[in-house]
């Protein structure tokens, strides 16, 4: 099939799911078309089957805010046209799926069709989508949407619960590429990190105030009083500074590394014993799936997906957003023993297998089959 992706390009886990879902679709011998402002951040390797389309969007003096969104429908309008795409697939929903929409409707009054699914991420209905300027817009275009999914069954509820949804929403959750993400020996980097064995625990988010980052330090506080211990800070955002700040305060910052974005993240994961992952809401929590994957226990809260991922007691444990002296103590149960950290290890390694990108994206492909077999149809 010939499948147009359109996506955030960022490092964000709807644009890193999208490219990556793009990335195995090729591998499987479709054709693909990443559809965004510049190219993906995991867009990193070369397919004879896969294009990337940029959306220029023109500055005027007349715009205070350059119409991204009608930049987006129109280029859509001609990657479709120039290369006969059968089925558009969006992530997150404003602007992508009411641009999506605007687009189709352009192409009818050409005589084409092309169907779109729409794929829930989170901040794009629990944040964004609440929002009354943009609540509307959001319904409308999911509805409009010739199939809608979404990554958690706790996002498909949060969904009929804010909007007046009239089709069903599909769960498939996020994966794994364990063709990337699996155990390997890395003993020689984590000496370099912790020469005297100590116990390394990690942290990967875009440090907005949503991920509490302010707990993952207090937690590593905790840790670090009872057992020598190592942190790292992946990742960059708003919240940054304020992490750097209070790990002075703290007077722990020597223990600590604040590594920036990183691209490979598969090799420092695999260095780590222990994941933290505090945060407000996760529609899924694939930071976590990921460090899953390499064989890395996770603490974590237990707000939105994660309790779908993070298994109470087996992968790690779960507490009440905010409770940082439960995270602690559990962290300390994981950490305390060779034994008891291998036990959460081998645990998480086998669970991070049921998300494997092979048992994924066939679900795509019969929901991409389903929609164009309709489109079919209608002609």
């Amino acid at each position: 099939m010939k499948i147009g992706i359109v996506c955030y390009p960022t490092f964000g886990g709807s644009g890193v799911m999208a490219t990556e879902l793009g990335l195995a679709l090729a591998d499987k011998g479709h054709e693909i078309h990443f559809i965004t402002y510049q190219q993906p951040v995991r867009l990193n390797v070369f397919r004879p089957n896969i294009y990337y389309h940029e959306v220029m969007v023109p500055k005027y003096p007349l715009f205070d805010f350059p119409p991204y969104e009608t930049a987006l429908a129109s280029t859509l309008v001609n990657v479709i046209n120039n290369n006969d795409l059968d089925v558009l697939h969006v992530h997150y929903a404003i602007p992508h799926a009411s641009s999506a929409y605007f687009a189709r409707q352009m192409l009818r009054k050409q005589g084409k069709d092309i169907p779109f699914i729409t794929t829930l991420h989170g901040t794009d209905i629990t944040l964004v989508g609440k929002d009354s300027t943009y609540g509307c817009v959001v319904t409308f275009s999911i509805n409009e949407s010739d199939a809608i999914t979404a990554v958690s069954e706790n996002l498909r509820a949060e969904t009929f619960k804010s909007f007046a949804i009239e089709k069903e929403i599909h769960v498939i959750p996020n994966f794994v590429d364990a063709n990337r993400f699996h155990l390997t020996n890395k003993e020689h980097f984590k000496k370099m990190l912790a020469p005297n064995g100590e116990r390394i625990l990690a942290h990967v988010s875009n440090f907005r105030k949503v991920k509490r980052v302010e707990d993952v330090l207090a937690v590593f506080q905790k840790v670090r009083e009872k057992m020598p211990s190592k942190l790292l800070m992946i990742g960059d955002g708003p919240e940054r500074q304020t992490a750097e700040d209070l790990c002075r305060r703290l007077d722990i910052c020597n223990d600590i590394r604040f590594l920036g974005k990183q691209d490979q993240m598969e090799e420092i994961l695999n260095i780590a014993d222990l994941f933290l992952l505090p945060s407000q809401y996760e529609s899924f929590g694939l930071a976590a799936l990921e460090a899953m994957a390499c064989g890395v226990p996770v603490i974590s809260s237990n707000a939105g997906g994660l309790p779908e991922i993070n298994i109470q007691g087996k992968t790690g444990f779960l507490a009440e957003v905010g409770d940082v002296d439960t995270m602690a103590a559990d962290a300390m149960t994981i950490l305390g023993s060779d034994e008891s950290l291998q036990q959460f290890k081998e645990n998480a390694l086998a669970h991070a297998a049921d998300f494997s990108i092979d048992k994924i994206v066939p679900l795509y492909e019969s929901l991409y089959e389903e929609v164009a077999h309709k489109k079919y149809q209608t002609l």
